[in-house]
């Protein structure tokens, strides 16, 4: 099967998610060909990557001018340049649009060129926008079908703005994945065609991420690592984790421990900021971005796992933890909960309420002796529901499903 990605930005270092998908197509025997809008540039790259040659099988679309004049120029002149490749393709592609808007038209028009020379089975959207252009290159000609998986800032985007956002889409998508019961309520709710929906969570390769057997009762007394691996953006709540290490740290002088912080992203600076400003410089260490392999030795040398977001889709940063038998303390936004059992393998707590994640850290660095129960039913969580190698044979019986009709 030829299957081509359409996703934002490759490689980019938060979304292993894509990668895992891709990488385990590519071990299935699949061909895969990925088309980016942009190259993140990042520091970090995930070793897979390379491992995988993944940068021959990429490609970048042309930056898109923010002068609609010189749209209009360049669109002229890949049109003149591309039209012989497959011309009643190409043309029929402005047809599609021509009750649409201006802007618009030139905007999508763009996005044909790329595929112009390729033949795929499958297209897989990354985003709805990007399942919205890979239903105008449908209507435009293209014979593959379209698979477009939502995740987070998607459907918030469509919740700012409306589900008609999305009207192309599906109106023309073969097939929606939801990694969420979050998500497809919402994904519903913007007006999709409940028939064309099919619950398809994210997961991660489970062999990847060693076992670790957390804490006794002999573990009081000593340094307490907690982690949290996000991107430092405001949906993340970092500050309201940090606002709870300032409690602790204040109420409970007692208690030796550490907050690593991983990622990067707009929000450092405040964070730093806000960190110097409760005097927890001793307390909390920013280890910036890391790619895959960093990650798990991090993760292994800790012993909680706090993500104290205010909005998520399905992080995949608790499946990690939990795989490798960390008890995690998050919060109840979108479908943590679906990874993360309350009382089980760790804690979910209320967004917004550092009093609830300094309780709940609390009662693990006082209750060292639960550690290892909740990190093995984290385990099991993980292995049972989102081991990408089983997810993606399912990603492939959903493909061939919608290439027989």
């Amino acid at each position: 099967m030829k299957i081509a990605f359409l996703v934002n930005e490759f490689p980019k270092i938060s979304e292993t998610f894509i990668l895992n998908q891709i990488t385990g197509l590519l071990d299935l025997g699949h061909e895969v060909e990925i088309f980016a809008k942009e190259n993140p540039k990042e520091d970090k790259v995930h070793a897979d990557v390379y491992r995988y040659n993944l940068f021959d099988k990429l490609h970048y679309f042309e930056k898109i001018p923010d002068n609609i004049f010189i749209v209009l120029i360049k669109t002229v002149f890949l049109l003149l340049k591309n039209i012989h490749n497959n011309p009643i393709r190409i043309i029929k592609s402005l047809y599609v649009f021509k009750k649409r808007k201006y802007g618009m038209i030139l905007g999508y028009y763009y996005f044909t060129f790329p595929f112009s020379r390729k033949n795929h089975d499958v297209l897989q959207c990354h985003f709805g926008p990007n399942g919205n252009i890979g239903a105008y290159l449908k209507q435009s000609g293209f014979r593959f079908k379209v698979v477009t998986m939502f995740h987070g800032y998607d459907i918030r985007l469509g919740i700012k703005k409306g589900g008609e956002i999305y009207s192309l889409l599906f109106q023309t998508c073969d097939r929606i994945l939801s990694i969420s019961e979050y998500n497809r309520k919402n994904i519903i709710a913007f007006g999709a065609n409940e028939k064309k929906i099919i619950y398809h969570p994210v997961g991660i390769d489970v062999t990847k991420y060693p076992y670790k057997k957390r804490g006794n009762i002999f573990s009081n007394g000593k340094k307490t690592i907690i982690t949290t691996v996000a991107r430092l953006v405001e949906e993340k709540g970092l500050e309201y984790g940090i606002e709870a290490i300032k409690n602790i740290v204040r109420k409970h002088p007692e208690h030796t421990f550490e907050y690593r912080i991983v990622g990067n992203g707009e929000s450092e600076s405040y964070l730093k900021e806000l960190t110097k400003e409760y005097e927890l410089d001793r307390y909390v260490r920013f280890l910036g971005a890391m790619d895959q392999e960093e990650i798990i030795k991090t993760l292994m040398q800790s012993d909680i796992f706090l993500l104290p977001s205010i909005e998520e889709a399905l992080p995949v940063v608790l499946m990690e933890a939990q795989a490798m038998g960390l008890p995690v303390i998050a919060t109840d936004v979108g479908s943590t909960s679906q990874i993360v059992i309350d009382g089980n393998t760790g804690f979910i707590v209320p967004k917004k309420e550092p009093a609830a994640l300094e309780d709940r850290l609390l009662y693990l660095m006082d209750h060292p002796e639960l550690w290892d129960e909740m990190g093995r039913n984290g385990r099991n969580v993980v292995e049972s529901r989102y081991d990408i190698n089983v997810l993606n044979r399912k990603l492939v019986d959903i493909y061939q499903e919608v290439l027989s009709n």
